[in-house]
């Protein structure tokens, strides 16, 4: 099966932007879709890169059966295990970049291997969200914690607007009068597949 992120980049005609967050750091990424609304333009965005995340195993028993996975949102943890988590991945080779709103690599994939998936249930209480699956990367230790490097097998996709000063910035899902703006680019986007 291949990956969604297994597109030929080289050909791909599409726009290219660039996300920045409050730290200056930069997400390059393919408009996918764009709409425009009450003189406001959307945009639907994949990342160019390959998006990652970065797993911990945590448990307070060393030889418990059951251990809780724990995804990296904290930037300083990231920060911490990153050099760790860029020679490992290059090992493989793949390239970890401190991407803005997501971790990335390049490199190729590679070919996805059933035992090497790992389904996370986003929600329990929440029926509207599903679980999601992860392709294992690579694993590694640090501070005798053992993290584990995964990357997506859905599209990330994220969404935007330029403001009023031209500059680019992410849409919340939640944000008041989003929703149908929302779904007429994800409409969009199922369509054309």
């Amino acid at each position: 099966m291949p990956s969604p992120f297994d597109r030929d980049k080289d050909n791909r005609d599409e726009e290219i932007v660039s996300l920045f967050d409050e730290n200056q750091r930069s997400l390059v990424c393919y408009v996918e879709h764009s709409l425009e609304t009450d003189g406001i333009t959307y945009l639907l965005l994949m990342p160019v890169d390959i998006p990652v995340t970065i797993i911990s195993w945590e448990s307070d028993d060393p030889d418990a059966e059951e251990v809780e996975a724990v995804m990296l949102e904290d930037d300083g943890e990231i920060t911490d295990i990153f050099a760790n988590a860029k020679a490992v991945l290059a090992e493989h080779n793949l390239y970890l970049k401190h991407s803005a709103f997501t971790l990335t690599a390049t490199g190729e994939l590679p070919p996805i291997e059933e035992d090497q998936i790992l389904t996370l249930n986003l929600d329990e209480e929440d029926s509207d969200l599903d679980s999601e699956e992860l392709q294992l990367l690579a694993s590694f230790y640090h501070s005798e914690r053992k993290y584990s490097i995964y990357t997506p097998l859905t599209p990330l996709l994220f969404f935007a607007r330029y403001n009023t000063k031209g500059k680019l910035e992410l849409v919340s899902p939640e944000e008041e009068g989003f929703q149908p703006i929302l779904e007429e680019l994800l409409f969009e986007e199922l369509d054309d597949r």
